[in-house]
């Protein structure tokens, strides 16, 4: 766990845009930790193909490098992927984690790559208006809502020489992306993306532990062992960028090393009646609410007419520990994006269909405080 601090730091950085399609807000705060090493993307219309929409969350543990470096560049690796031009986004998704992480590990190590990733598809593992704002450790100014979002951040994290300490540093990654109805969702790690179907939580990720039947046998073929819930009695995801001590064995491929970057990628259709908002959020969130107690705590507020970035930071505020004496639980660094899906109609109408009942029972507040706007 890392270190913390005697109180936490409660200032956000919370940002809203919207076009026709999304009402989309975004927020982290560092919390108890010393350093905040969250970083996220959030794009209306990806750089490329401006009929996507892209957001994405990387929760970085060991430093912050490797969630800046994938939270600035890992959307222009799948845009630049041949089999995105071939409208194959998931397999687009999926080679262009591997791919970035092997940019990294070359950059970042002095000790040569693995084997390539496999072109099998069948070796995976598996479950089931344009512009760019990256939140990172470092300084970042943007607008607070526009349809064309100016940013300015410093990319010369683009290249990253080794430093010591490097290998240690890894990252988890969850991303979204929308086009033409359909959601595209690849993760790796545990931080976790949720959809709000009429008021009941839908996955659209799941969580790589290490105890997992899959990831412990794939561990264990590559010379790793699971102790304490732990790769190595270490690391407590099974899945991430970096993490590159974890990525040495030359006989395995990417897919296939102790640590993986390789993702799970979801996809389905999005329904206009059906799906009304998604969050994605980092552990720091997912370790203190449920699937379902997030989205009803998000549902009330938005049927309630608070703004989505309002709603974001009340739910930072209601995982945040009071004190550090919890086990770390509520003690971590945390992000939410809350894509609320308009379907080209006013927000009074997500304001409507989240006020509708759901089979989860009555959006109540879970909490069982007041709140205010």
């Amino acid at each position: 766990m890392g270190q913390n601090f005697s109180a936490p730091v409660t200032s956000k950085e919370t940002n809203l845009w919207e076009n026709e399609n999304y009402l989309v807000a975004a927020s982290s705060m560092q919390g108890w930790r010393v350093h905040m090493e969250d970083a996220h993307t959030c794009l209306l219309q990806l750089p490329g193909d401006p009929k996507a929409a892209y957001f994405s969350i990387f929760d970085g543990h060991g430093g912050t490098r490797v969630a800046k470096h994938a939270g600035l560049h890992l959307h222009e690796r799948l845009v630049s992927q041949p089999e995105y031009g071939r409208n194959d986004i998931k397999e687009a998704l999926r080679r262009s984690f591997l791919s970035l992480d092997a940019e990294m590990q070359a950059e970042m190590t002095n000790y040569p790559t693995c084997q390539k990733p496999s072109s099998d598809k069948e070796n995976m593992y598996s479950p089931r208006s344009g512009t760019l704002a990256v939140r990172s450790a470092g300084p970042l100014h943007t607008s607070n809502k526009s349809d064309n979002l100016n940013t300015s951040a410093n990319t010369s994290s683009s290249r990253l020489p080794p430093n010591p300490g490097d290998e240690l540093a890894g990252s988890t990654g969850i991303v979204i992306l929308l086009r033409d109805q359909m959601l595209f969702c690849g993760n790796a790690g545990d931080s976790r993306a949720v959809c709000s179907r009429r008021g009941i939580a839908e996955p659209l990720s799941t969580d790589h532990k290490p105890t997992l039947k899959g990831e412990k046998e794939r561990i264990i073929a590559a010379g790793g062992w699971v102790d304490a819930n732990r790769v190595n009695g270490n690391l407590a995801l099974s899945r991430a960028f970096g993490d590159f001590i974890f990525k040495r064995n030359p006989r395995q491929t990417a897919e296939n090393q102790i640590v993986s970057a390789n993702p799970d990628v979801y996809t389905r259709r999005l329904s206009a009646d059906e799906d009304e908002f998604l969050v994605l959020c980092c552990d720091g969130i997912w370790d203190v609410m449920t699937n379902q107690e997030v989205v009803s705590f998000i549902r009330l507020r938005l049927s309630c007419g608070m703004s989505p970035d309002k709603v974001c930071e009340q739910l930072m505020m209601r995982c945040l520990a009071p004190d550090c004496h919890t086990n770390g639980l509520g003690c971590d660094n945390m992000t939410v994006v809350l894509v609320c899906l308009l379907y080209g109609q006013p927000i009074s109408d997500l304001q409507r269909r989240c006020s509708r009942p759901c089979f989860a029972g009555p959006a109540v507040d879970i909490l069982g405080h007041n709140f205010t706007f």
